[in-house]
């Protein structure tokens, strides 16, 4: 059965992107959220096995938002997506409980070599 992946940014070309990537490659983009509120509210409805979480969007940031999915469920697996510059931010993430991050824009061989590396396959 394909991985179910939650996509969240502020930024819909981004998501639309990171969309056609991990479905170009088997995996089912179960949800989409535009801030970190969003993402926690969808997460409990929708249950992924992968979040792609963006670092900085409107409302709640991504390392905001993986502090809470981290507390509603230990074992949530996230991937931070950013931007080129925000190296103190990604270290933040990954002490939050991130497990790796990808730079924008996307290069889908090291979306999904990331993606296959956090969901252990």
């Amino acid at each position: 059965m394909a991985k179910r992946i939650l996509i969240v940014d502020d930024a819909l070309f981004m998501r639309m992107n990171l969309k056609n990537i991990l479905t170009q490659n088997g995996y089912e983009v179960v949800g989409e959220a535009a801030n970190g509120k969003e993402a926690i509210q969808k997460y409990q409805d929708l249950k992924p096995d992968l979040v792609t979480m963006d670092i900085t969007m409107p409302e709640m940031d991504g390392l905001t938002a993986v502090k809470e999915l981290k507390q509603i469920d230990p074992a949530a697996c996230v991937i931070m997506c950013t931007a080129m510059g925000q190296k103190n931010l990604v270290i933040e993430a990954i002490q939050a409980g991130a497990k790796d991050f990808i730079v924008k824009p996307f290069q889908p061989d090291r979306v999904v070599e990331g993606v296959k590396k956090v969901l252990g396959e």
